[in-house]
């Protein structure tokens, strides 16, 4: 099964809902930056969340999460747009701890429990639109939903997971995210509530091979949700050799003169995809011309 994400409605329009499996997308992660268990949880549960964020987005529109908690993880960087494309990287990818006590990687502690969730919405305004919020919890569920009901004051529920292989691979990741929307009655309220406390994890979820819309029949019940688009979700870097070589031709004359000088090459590495590229010093004499 590919990637990819629904969008629906439940209740009549009364919640709104999102659903997705970002497995192969978290997998392509993981793979580039070599990420250890317990960073690809915390990767694989940002990245998911992300993408389903950038859903809710239109158009050119993308957005930017950055999370900086006090663990050894360091920071989380997870770029996402309204076409479901995603990539991420963390600053320490070989990060890894024993399981918790509930038997499940321990992202809280690599995270940290203190900090910061930052969304930058660039919606084609001249400055992009920042919000912030602390860290609540550091296992990044949690932290998610506290961004959507601070800063967008929509009350929510965001549940995201990851399951690791023993080589390290990505077996399973997903996610759902469920809004309400305002006037929603309080028995469908307490119906959600009660839904959620019973449902297996979303991570076990994805494992068992359900589906976004299955994932999403769990939460809310078959007969309440409508779907209303399916889009593909993959991990997409927008780096590429033309990019990077525009970035050294605005560093100006004198800076590839001394590159020609000092190494008689250059070499660039991206940090969200670790694609690597070479400029040879003939490449650089072309630059200046």
């Amino acid at each position: 099964m590919n990637d990819y994400l629904v969008k629906a409605l439940a209740y009549d329009g009364q919640v709104r809902a999102y659903a997705t499996r970002t497995t192969e997308s978290v997998g392509e992660a993981q793979r580039r930056h070599y990420t250890w268990p317990t960073a690809s949880a915390a990767l694989g549960r940002s990245m998911t969340a992300t993408v389903m964020l950038g859903a809710m987005m239109k158009g050119e529109e993308k957005l930017t999460i950055k999370i900086n908690g006090n663990g050894p993880l360091g920071t989380i960087l997870v770029d996402a747009n309204a076409k479901g494309e995603v990539r991420g990287y963390v600053s320490n990818p070989h990060t890894h701890f024993d399981l918790n006590e509930k038997g499940k990687l321990d992202v809280r502690r690599a995270v940290g429990t203190e900090g910061t969730l930052s969304v930058s919405k660039d919606i084609g305004l001249l400055h992009p639109f920042v919000g912030q919020v602390p860290l609540v919890s550091g296992e990044l569920g949690e932290d998610f939903t506290h961004y959507i009901v601070t800063s967008e004051q929509i009350p929510s529920s965001v549940g995201v997971g990851v399951i690791v292989n023993p080589d390290n691979s990505i077996q399973a990741s997903g996610g759902f995210i469920i809004q309400l929307m305002p006037g929603t009655e309080e028995s469908v309220i307490a119906h959600i509530e009660q839904r959620l406390s019973e449902i297996p994890t979303i991570s076990s979820m994805v494992r068992d091979g359900l589906t976004p819309e299955e994932i999403l029949s769990e939460v809310l019940g078959s007969e309440n949700v409508k779907v209303l688009e399916k889009m593909p979700v993959q991990f997409q870097c927008q780096c590429s050799r033309e990019r990077i070589s525009n970035a050294i031709v605005s560093l100006g004359p004198a800076e590839i003169e001394d590159m020609i000088a000092t190494d008689g090459q250059a070499e660039a590495q991206c940090h969200f995809c670790n694609e690597t590229y070479h400029f040879s010093k003939q490449h650089l004499e072309e630059m200046l011309g």
